[in-house]
């Protein structure tokens, strides 16, 4: 299974503009920039994407492995923050906090699948950075 996007810049790094497109056109022309990224203008950038492409492969590796127990989850909701240190160019950490509601599962076996499904989602088997966890059954 293969998938792309493509990224087009034109200008110099600071006061160019970009934009990104997806293979399902979910992103079409999607507008990126300096401002951005490091400041708070208007489109997406890179860790955005990023941290989108975490929670969504963190929360569907979770429900697999809560399936997996014999269990269905209600509502799985994970929040993603990257945080890039720009002095080091490197995405320092992936902080994910998950709030899940899941009918008869206990605490214990929960925090066993988070760990499981944070280990092993292919974004986190991706990144070479901190990833860390907090888990709220609810």
């Amino acid at each position: 299974m293969k998938r792309n996007a493509t990224a087009v810049w034109q200008g110099s790094g600071k006061e160019g503009k970009g934009n990104l497109t997806t293979q399902s056109t979910t992103l079409n022309n999607t507008q990126y920039s300096f401002g951005s990224r490091f400041a708070e203008g208007v489109g997406t950038n890179p860790e955005e994407l990023v941290a989108a492409a975490h929670a969504g492969c963190f929360t569907m590796a979770l429900s697999f492995k809560i399936d997996e127990a014999g269990f269905t989850a209600e509502n799985l909701e994970t929040k993603c923050v990257i945080n890039l240190d720009p002095a080091q160019g490197k995405i320092t950490e992936s902080h994910l906090t998950l709030t899940a509601t899941v009918p008869g599962l206990s605490k214990e076996k929960f925090d066993e699948l988070v760990a499981d499904a944070e280990k092993n989602c292919p974004i986190s088997k991706l990144l070479d950075t901190t990833i860390s966890v907090d888990a709220t059954l609810v």
